[in-house]
């Protein structure tokens, strides 16, 4: 009587779209984000009359714009997978397409917003929450330059593990902002 022995692979992270590793990364990443914002939280804790009057400072449209763009760009990508899902190669691009033109205007807002911070004289040395809000939105911007990056490899190297596992990534970009923007610019 034989009997089937079970992918010794990757446990459960073989049911993920996209591959392994990159899920490994992820989890590494969120746990990394998770303890900055436990973090600020501490610190916000111990001086709430500094982050508050610091948090005035800061424009919420802008950063409810850059949400409503990060987020469009999660929509483009998984329009991509579903596009690539069912063969639609140049459907795919497009919207990989789509998402990286979103993901560099969410730059190009971050950017202007730096610019305009600096400009006023608030840097990264002007007290700990604008150490915290350059420090964790800088730390975001990198990993939206990498997820960039990854959406053009996989625009030019398309295959549906390809897509599945920039846009795990990318979704990923997506749920650390959703998670920032509300801590940074409208909790008090």
């Amino acid at each position: 009587m034989s009997r089937d022995l079970p992918n010794p692979g990757w446990g459960p992270l073989s049911t993920l779209p996209g591959n392994p590793l990159m899920w490994v990364l992820i989890l590494s990443e969120m746990l990394v984000f998770t303890a900055f914002f436990a973090l600020y939280a501490g610190q916000r804790a111990l001086d709430p009359a500094l982050f508050n009057a610091s948090q005035q400072q800061l424009d919420p449209l802008l950063g409810g714009l850059n949400t409503l763009v990060l987020l469009t760009s999660g929509l483009c990508v998984a329009l991509a997978v579903e596009a690539i899902s069912i063969g639609r190669t140049q459907r795919t691009r497009l919207w990989l397409g789509a998402a990286m033109l979103l993901g560099v205007v969410f730059c190009a807002v971050k950017l202007i917003e730096y610019s305009d911070k600096f400009a006023a004289g608030l840097t990264p040395e002007t007290n700990a929450f604008f150490g915290f809000y350059y420090g964790l939105t800088a730390f975001h911007f990198a990993h939206v330059l990498f997820g960039l990056a990854l959406l053009g490899l996989v625009s030019w190297r398309t295959s549906t593990e390809n897509v599945e596992t920039a846009a795990a990534f990318w979704h990923m970009v997506d749920l650390i902002w959703i998670l920032l923007y509300p801590l940074i610019y409208l909790i008090r």
